[in-house]
């Protein structure tokens, strides 16, 4: 199965919402099938965006369905809670190794080097950053492929009643919206229940974390995070709907692009994606793998934040 054609990723729709207005001027139509996993308890209060919509909609329930598919089976349940427990541990350690890279990172950025050095230290501390990186990633996988082959969920009868009435709901659907909140929430059911196979070749509008989710790599981040330090971390693979780029939503309060040695190891680190910042109501359209249209939404590049 190739995917859609048609990708929209938005900014935050919380107070100017434009789902309605950008898929109109897109020719995308309902009836919407939209995936609301990432709000959790709240996954059914859909009153706002149907509403927005003003078209038909099939709330898909991927948390609640899930959730209903592991209550069923205890022995599945037991192994994906043990593998999501040994998710968390991975995601810690690789956080304490990134804490030590960037603190390294920024010592070896403040050394006063020769110039005709500093191109090649720079470069070695984004490598390493990006090996850091690459080798979560693949831990990541590892612990899906081996879940996957050992309890085949799709293949289980407390999965495949959900996916039955999964398939029958979205099948009149034109259109796949998935919205924000929880992002590791919205990915993790989702991925439960079978990914992006599941939206076939629909076209899908995806803001928010539901935008950092359609990607190939979510990336999380904060430059001003409680604890004071740089917080950016890749959490896992995207569900790989929109190819080459990493998006950013609430740029206005989570990046500090008027630092600009942050920016430019922002772009660095995870090029040749594209990093592209996502304001509240922005987006960009993908066609065909492909930018057609953006509005709001910018593309960070290393030139802009070079002296």
């Amino acid at each position: 199965m190739s995917g859609p054609n048609t990708v929209v990723l938005m900014g935050s729709q919380r107070l100017v919402p434009r789902v309605r207005e950008v898929a109109s001027a897109l020719g995308l139509s309902g009836p919407f099938a939209v995936i609301t996993a990432g709000w959790q308890e709240r996954e059914d209060e859909d009153e706002e965006l149907r509403a927005h919509l003003g078209e038909p909609v099939v709330n898909l329930g991927i948390k609640a369905r899930a959730e209903a598919a592991l209550g069923r089976d205890p022995d599945l349940s037991a192994a994906h809670r043990a593998r999501q427990e040994f998710l968390r541990h991975l995601q810690d350690v690789y956080r304490i190794r990134l804490r030590h890279a960037f603190a390294a990172e920024l010592d070896v950025r403040t050394y006063a080097a020769p110039a005709e050095l500093r191109a090649e230290i720079d470069e070695l501390s984004i490598a390493r950053i990006r090996a850091l990186d690459d080798a979560h990633l693949a831990q990541c996988r590892q612990l899906r492929r081996e879940f996957e082959d050992a309890w085949r969920p799709l293949e289980r009868d407390s999965v495949r009643v959900e996916l039955d009435e999964l398939r029958e709901a979205i099948a009149p659907c034109k259109t796949v919206c998935i919205a924000g909140g929880h992002v590791a929430v919205l990915k993790n059911r989702m991925d439960l229940l079978g990914g992006s196979e599941l939206l076939g070749d629909r076209p899908v509008i995806a803001w928010a974390a539901g935008a950092m989710v359609a990607t190939e790599r979510v990336v999380l981040f904060h430059d001003d995070a409680p604890q004071g330090e740089l917080f950016r971390e890749v959490l896992d693979d995207g569900l790989g709907l929109a190819k080459d780029v990493v998006v950013f939503p609430e740029p206005e309060r989570r990046l500090a692009l008027d630092n600009q040695p942050r920016a430019l190891h922002l772009v660095q680190r995870f090029a040749p994606a594209r990093c592209v910042v996502l304001p509240a109501s922005s987006y960009v359209v993908l066609r065909n793998g492909q930018q057609a249209k953006a509005e709001g939404a910018r593309t960070l590049t290393t030139e802009e934040f070079q002296s």
